[in-house]
């Protein structure tokens, strides 16, 4: 009797000891800054990877994993712009063992590890692939042409009634797709006629000096951002008006606009500074769309950092959200860059503070004359994207994109063109009243 009692004991364990993990999903989002890779499943995936030279590939070992449809059809989602991977290879190995084989463009830095289930996702094993010779922003700024306005107006954004899949990520699912993906489907917007730029109101003329704005579109990639009720995501919201922005700022007389994101792909909270601080950026602006619990929350609203603590308990409810974009979007924590660390230590920050309260208050005054205000004065509070020891730097709410009034407002080129003047008036106010005189070196360089 004892044995039979044994004999079932293992049969029940087996099945459960050598159960295969699923993979629920697949996505890919390539970039110029680095392309990545993310398989999610229920389960953690333990893996193994190693770097094959010439030609260069990239080896993956998954083990214990169910070579699934949607493995299977991970080729599929490598497409040929994509700057770093050129095809993917994918099949039983051994055993227990199903082996990817990324055939790379270039040599590179890959990073590969797992994310902890967070918000709607599950575990992720995410493949961060970075060119062997990091992209220097301050040369690609230098080689880029400004863009013509007419590009950024007429650029489609994701409607609210229909979002659109962001064209820069692929994904497949074996069953149904997760939550944060579900609403989406591949199809055509109809790009809306271009929009001619409105002037802002008149301002002072600026000093003949190239001075440059780094735009920064909130989230991306696989932080989506706030959800509008008709479909809308907040990064792609951001990165239409963000374009836009870049778009008035470089045809303004001596400035030049930096975008942070040009894409949909995630950069952490820190790594936005860090770009922004490469470039010898005089302003950095970071662009949302805020959401909250009631749909009746509506206004505009402007944001700098605080030493001291959140001004309200709105503005620190607000900061925990944003700064909870990493946790979301995906940061791999075994990389320590010290230069990082230090800039979020960087003894005071006093001034700078100042200096993005200056440029808060135009900016919250251009946009109170195109919407109503959330709070009619700037708001600070802990921002992490906010943290540049020497970048006078803005969080700009445009508006609540969980109001559905408001949200369709946010999809309308028009008004994104109306935002983007705003913000561009705001700019200008700033600088005439405070000339950027240093960083000689940018001031110097030919646009």
């Amino acid at each position: 009797m004892l044995g039979k009692i044994v004999i079932l004991l293992i049969l029940c364990w087996l099945p459960q000891t050598h159960a295969a993990i699923a993979v629920g999903s697949a996505r890919v989002w390539p970039a110029q800054d680095y392309t990545r890779l993310t398989l999610e499943s229920r389960q953690a995936i333990r893996h193994n990877m190693f770097t094959v030279n010439n030609p260069e590939r990239l080896v993956i070992d998954l083990e214990d994993v169910e070579f699934g449809s949607t493995l299977s059809e991970l080729t599929k989602l490598i497409g040929d712009n994509d700057p770093y991977i050129a095809s993917v290879r994918i099949g039983r190995f051994k055993p227990g063992v199903v082996r990817l084989v990324l055939d790379l463009k270039s040599e590179v830095k890959p990073q590969l590890f797992v994310l902890k289930p967070v918000g709607e996702y599950g575990y992720r094993l995410v493949l961060d692939v970075y060119p062997a010779q990091p992209l220097d922003p301050l040369m690609a700024l230098l080689e880029k042409p400004k863009t013509p306005i007419h590009e950024a107006t007429s650029a489609p954004a994701a409607t609210g009634q229909a979002a659109e899949e962001p064209p820069a990520a692929k994904e497949l699912s074996a069953e149904e797709k997760p939550k944060l993906t579900q609403s989406m489907s591949i199809g055509k917007i109809d790009t809306p006629p271009p929009v001619a730029a409105v002037p802002p109101k008149n301002v002072p003329e600026l000093r003949a000096r190239t001075l440059i704005v780094a735009i920064d579109a909130g989230h991306g990639g696989e932080d989506p951002g706030a959800r509008g009720k008709n479909g809308s995501y907040e990064k792609n919201i951001t990165l239409a008006i963000a374009r836009k922005v870049k778009a008035l700022v470089d045809d303004a007389p001596n400035m030049r606009g930096v975008l942070i994101r040009d894409g949909d792909y995630f950069i952490p909270l820190i790594g936005r500074v860090a770009k922004a601080r490469k470039v010898n950026a005089d302003l950095f602006i970071s662009i949302h769309a805020d959401a909250f619990i009631k749909p009746k929350a509506r206004g505009s609203s402007v944001f700098a950092l605080s030493e001291h603590g959140a001004t309200s308990a709105a503005a620190r409810w607000l900061a925990k959200k944003e700064n909870e974009a990493d946790l979301i979007g995906g940061v791999n924590i075994a990389v320590k860059d010290p230069y990082l660390a230090r800039t979020l230590l960087d003894l005071s920050q006093t001034a700078t503070i100042n200096d993005s309260m200056k440029l808060a208050k135009h900016v919250l005054s251009e946009l109170g004359d195109i919407n109503d205000l959330h709070r009619g004065q700037v708001e600070q509070a802990g921002f992490a994207v906010l943290k540049s020891p020497d970048i006078p730097s803005i969080l700009v709410e445009t508006a609540f994109i969980s109001n559905p009034s408001e949200e369709r407002r946010l999809n309308d080129d028009e008004y994104q063109m109306k935002l983007a003047n705003a913000i561009l008036g705001g700019i200008k106010r700033y600088f005439a009243q405070n000339p950027a005189l240093s960083k000689q070196k940018i001031a110097q360089a030919e646009f």
